[in-house]
């Protein structure tokens, strides 16, 4: 089985109110990052982690279709929101990792992650989305890793997990804009 994990549990201190609720297109952000991962019919079982605002947030936001499971510890960074994600899962074969403040990386992104993820061999531990050789997400992760992630700790999700396991990359530049929204700014951006 293969699973997602949508990450949207940070308080947007630089953004100066809760990202998942700003509005691009007429909807939320964490909308469209959650669209793009349940339009992947391969992936059966999708916990988007919530934190601050997580009741504002379960409220104000469309999450049917996901587990929307809420981080107590998520202000101690990306680490906590992957082990609460990570700790939610059923059994899978491969854990799909998205952030809900990259509203452009579409659906045939993530599908293509899954295909990649489907065809490597049993020592490959994870699959890593790459923009112009940049990494960033999504990235799989097999069931071999998992137990890691519990381990992990900070605002740096699973780059030091990653970096000592045996990964393929997927170079993805061509098929979206992976830009992530952490400022005002930033969304006007992607807005123009």
């Amino acid at each position: 089985m293969i699973a997602g994990v949508l990450l949207a549990a940070g308080g947007a201190s630089r953004f100066g109110s809760p990202k998942p609720l700003a509005e691009l297109d007429g909807a939320p952000l964490l909308e469209h990052a959650l669209d793009a991962m349940l339009a992947v019919p391969a992936i059966e079982d999708v916990v988007v982690v919530l934190g601050a605002q997580a009741e504002r947030i379960t409220a104000e936001v469309d999450l049917e279709g996901a587990r929307v499971v809420v981080c107590p510890d998520w202000s101690e960074g990306m680490a906590a929101s992957l082990r609460c994600g990570v700790q939610a899962l059923r059994d899978c074969d491969w854990a799909i990792v998205t952030l809900g403040d990259q509203p452009r990386v579409s659906a045939q992104v993530i599908a293509a992650v899954v295909d990649h993820a489907a065809g490597v061999p049993p020592a490959v531990a994870a699959v890593r989305t790459t923009y112009d050789g940049a990494p960033g997400h999504p990235v799989a992760l097999a069931r071999s890793l998992l137990p890691s992630v519990l381990a992990l700790h900070g605002d740096v999700g699973a780059r030091d997990l990653l970096a000592g396991a045996a990964v393929r990359t997927f170079e993805a530049g061509h098929l979206c804009d992976p830009a992530d929204v952490d400022t005002p700014e930033d969304l006007e951006a992607l807005r123009t």
